[in-house]
C-alpha cells in the first residue's frame, strides 16, 4: 500500500490577475483534485512554481490546502539549493501541518554526491515527518547515485523516492537492494506504468490534474493483474502526457491553460514561465475532446 495513496498531483499554484497568491483558488483546486481521483496533493513543487514563491507563500499554501483537504495526503515541497534555506522551510512546513516533505536534489550549483548526502541528511533531521527524495537530473543537473541512495535509506524517515530519472531498469536495480519500507513514486506520468512493473507504488503526476480518475483506474488494474486493461488505459492517456510539457509551453503552462478551460480558475504563471503559445487553448481542447470531455 502506498503511504500517501497511489495518485498524488503536483499541484499548480493559483495566482490572481495581479500575479498574487490566490489561496481560495488553491483550496478550490485541491478540493477538485481529491474529488476527481487523487489521494492527495504535493504543494510548492516544481509544477507549483516553487522557484517564484517566497517561503512565506509556500507556508501559506500548506496551511490553506491543509484546511481544504484535512483527510487527504498533503506533501509539502521544501527544497532549495541552499541547505540552510531547505532546513528552515522543512521545519516550517512540518509545523504548518504537512503529512510529508518532498526534498528535490539541490539544483544549479551541482554539488558532489558527498554534498548531496550532507544536504539530504540535514533536511531529514529537521523533521519527524516522512521524507520523499525527488530525483530529477534533467532539472537539477545531478543524479543521486545508487550508493548515496543506499546511504540515505539508513535514515529512518526517508521513506520514498519521486523518480523522474527516466530509467526504469536502474530503478529496478535500486529497489531490488532497498529496504522494503522504501517506496517509489513515478515523477513522470509517461513512466508510471513501466515503473509499476518494477515495483513502484504510484505517481506524483501533472496530467493527474485532469486524469486523476483514469490514472487511479490504470494503477488499480495493474495491481489486480489486469495488465491488458492497464495498457489500454495507458494508451488513452498518452495525448495528455504529451500535452503537459513542450519546448514552447513548459510545465506548468499547459496545465494552467487546461484547468482554466475546465472552469477551475488557477490564473497564469509567474515570469519567467510563459506566455502561453497562441494555439495552446486549441491543444488543450483537443486533449479534452480525446477524453470525451466537453468545455
Amino acid at each position: 500500500m502506498a503511504r500517501f495513496g497511489p495518485v498524488l498531483t503536483a499541484m499548480v499554484t493559483p495566482f490572481d490577475s495581479n500575479g498574487d497568491l490566490d489561496l481560495p483558488a488553491a483550496q478550490a483546486l485541491a478540493t477538485f483534485l481529491v474529488e476527481n481521483g487523487n489521494d492527495g496533493v504535493v504543494v510548492a513543487g516544481t509544477t507549483g512554481e516553487s522557484p517564484t514563491l517566497t517561503h512565506d507563500e509556500q507556508i501559506e499554501l500548506v496551511v490553506a490546502v491543509r484546511e481544504a483537504i484535512p483527510n487527504h495526503s498533503l506533501v509539502a515541497g521544501a527544497g532549495s539549493n541552499d541547505t540552510r534555506a531547505a532546513v528552515e522551510l522543512t521545519k516550517r512546513a512540518t509545523e504548518a501541518g504537512a503529512d510529508g516533505i518532498l526534498q528535490v536534489t539541490p539544483y544549479y550549483n551541482r554539488p558532489s554526491q558527498a554534498g548531496l548526502g550532507v544536504h539530504f541528511k540535514a533536511c531529514a533531521e529537521a523533521t519527524d515527518l516522512p521524507v520523499v527524495l525527488y530525483d530529477i537530473p534533467i532539472r537539477s543537473g545531478r543524479k543521486i547515485s545508487h550508493q548515496l541512495f543506499h546511504e540515505l535509506f539508513e535514515i529512518k524517515n526517508i521513506v520514498a523516492i519521486k523518480d523522474a530519472a527516466g530509467s526504469p531498469a536502474a530503478t529496478a536495480e535500486l529497489l531490488s537492494e532497498a529496504p522494503e519500507r522504501i517506496e517509489v513514486y513515478s515523477g513522470d506520468d509517461s513512466f508510471t506504468l513501466p515503473l509499476l512493473a518494477i515495483g513502484a507504488v504510484g505517481v506524483i503526476g501533472v496530467a493527474t490534474h485532469w486524469v486523476g480518475a483514469e490514472t487511479q483506474e490504470m494503477i488499480a488494474a495493474f495491481q489486480k493483474g489486469q495488465v491488458a486493461d492497464a495498457t489500454r488505459i495507458n494508451a488513452k492517456l498518452i495525448p495528455s502526457w504529451n500535452y503537459e510539457a513542450s519546448d514552447d509551453a513548459p510545465n506548468p503552462v499547459p496545465t494552467k491553460e487546461l484547468m482554466n478551460l475546465l472552469g477551475v480558475k488557477v490564473g497564469n504563471c509567474r515570469p519567467p514561465m510563459g506566455p502561453a503559445p497562441a494555439d495552446l487553448a486549441d491543444r488543450a481542447k483537443a486533449v479534452l475532446a480525446q477524453l470525451d470531455r466537453a468545455v
